[in-house]
């Protein structure tokens, strides 16, 4: 089995990408596709089917070269029947049988979970998580996803939902969200949460500020452009980020209390703050955190950037054949 390789597949609503990785998580090969979601979303099996057969002939590979191919799809994933439904950036509205059309194409076992549960994979195993056996990985992206990981699994709840971080309540009166609830955490800590934040908070905000004025003439402004004013000192654009990272601190606090992990691991978009962002949200944990999680649980930045869906597709194969 040493020799044999891991193929990862990180599919998306623009492009699918793909590595060849060791069982070591070392990245030999990638590449990628676009995601044709035309025609009802039914090219997009079919193509991954043809990358996959062009890349091995390509190559030379057979399919016992490989122990396995792991896919992180969004949608409603059924892991053991190996379906996607659900999917709608995909235009995948009915039940799509990924494991018998991939693995009935190549011969090569296919494995499949929640995109954020196998970005959390990624993160556990050679990323931030240290490859300990206890981490909560929660990505800031256009939403708030997570994935849980406890004694080395991948918790799924009795529906298939856990890791829905995003949905925590933060703010009992806050913003509706798209979900039906109200308040829930990707209201305010997603990419257009911080965005919405900062556009509400400017019109009363009563101090000098560039943002501010910016937000006020209609310019355009994103959760980069208020991270950095922050960290170059504007004081609305730190009220702001001061916010959000409360928020965010609860939530950490929360999932800390009831789950003891050894680290949360932050990633998505809004995490290219770094460290200026992590410090803000751990001063915050301290608050809501139980004394003895504080000294137990870290908050580290995500590590492995885009590489993150790949390599943690690669590793629900040793996941699932290994464990």
């Amino acid at each position: 089995m040493e020799k044999k390789k891991l193929i990862g597949i990180d599919l998306g609503g623009t492009s699918v990408k793909f590595a060849v990785v060791t069982i070591d998580g070392n990245i030999l090969d990638k590449w990628s596709i676009m995601t044709d979601i035309s025609e009802e979303g039914s090219l997009i099996t079919p193509s991954i089917i043809n990358s996959l057969k062009t890349y091995m002939a390509d190559h030379g590979y057979k399919a016992e070269d490989f122990v396995g191919i792991g896919m992180g799809s969004p949608g409603t994933v059924n892991k053991e029947n190996g379906t996607v439904i659900g999917a709608y950036n995909l235009n995948w509205k009915t039940l799509q049988p990924l494991r018998e059309s991939i693995e009935g194409a190549t011969g090569i076992p296919f494995f499949i979970d929640n995109d954020a549960n196998v970005a959390a994979l990624g993160e556990q195993w050679i990323g931030a998580g240290n490859n300990e056996p206890n981490v909560v990985f929660i990505t800031l992206g256009t939403g708030v996803g997570g994935g849980v990981i406890m004694n080395g699994q991948l918790l799924h709840g009795a529906g298939g939902a856990a890791g829905e971080i995003g949905h925590m309540t933060v703010d009992r009166e806050g913003y509706d969200c798209t979900c039906g609830k109200q308040g829930c955490l990707e209201t305010v800590a997603s990419a257009t949460g911080v965005v919405r934040v900062a556009k509400d908070r400017a019109f009363v905000y009563k101090g000098e500020s560039q943002l501010k004025d910016s937000i006020l003439n209609d310019e355009p402004v994103d959760t980069k452009v208020i991270m950095d004013a922050a960290k170059e000192g504007d004081k609305f654009a730190i009220s702001v980020v001061d916010e959000i990272s409360d928020y965010l601190g609860l939530a950490c606090g929360n999932i800390a209390n009831l789950l003891n992990p050894s680290t949360i691991v932050i990633g998505g978009g809004v995490s290219k703050a770094g460290e200026f962002l992590a410090e803000k949200i751990i001063d915050r944990f301290k608050v809501y955190a139980f004394p003895t999680i504080r000294e137990d649980t870290h908050i580290r930045i995500a590590e492995l950037g885009n590489d993150a869906g790949v390599i943690g597709a690669s590793s629900l194969v040793l996941a699932e054949t290994v464990n």
